[in-house]
């Protein structure tokens, strides 16, 4: 048997808004990266993980991704998944 396929959306601080899906992947967070470059330049890396814990996990990995790529500094986010059957 097929697992359900579902939406899942994620409303950023910021008014931002990212849907994924259709997904059977038990996905519950969001995560954004924002670099700041220098010169008024920005990247954005972003992924979306199985657990709060995991998501977190990402985080302590980006202090050590500017420190190496030379980034002025970044902010990383954090939020809920929300499920829904259709977009």
């Amino acid at each position: 048997m097929t697992k359900k396929k579902r939406f899942l959306t994620a409303t950023l601080p910021d008014g931002y808004v990212k849907t994924i899906g259709p997904t059977a992947a038990p996905f519950t967070h969001y995560w954004r990266i924002v670099a700041h470059l220098g010169g008024g330049r920005t990247e954005v890396f972003w992924g979306h993980a199985k657990s709060l814990r995991e998501a977190k996990g990402k985080e302590a990995a980006t202090a050590e991704a500017a420190k190496q790529r030379g980034w002025e500094r970044c902010d990383f986010e954090i939020v809920a998944l929300v499920e829904s059957d259709e977009r």
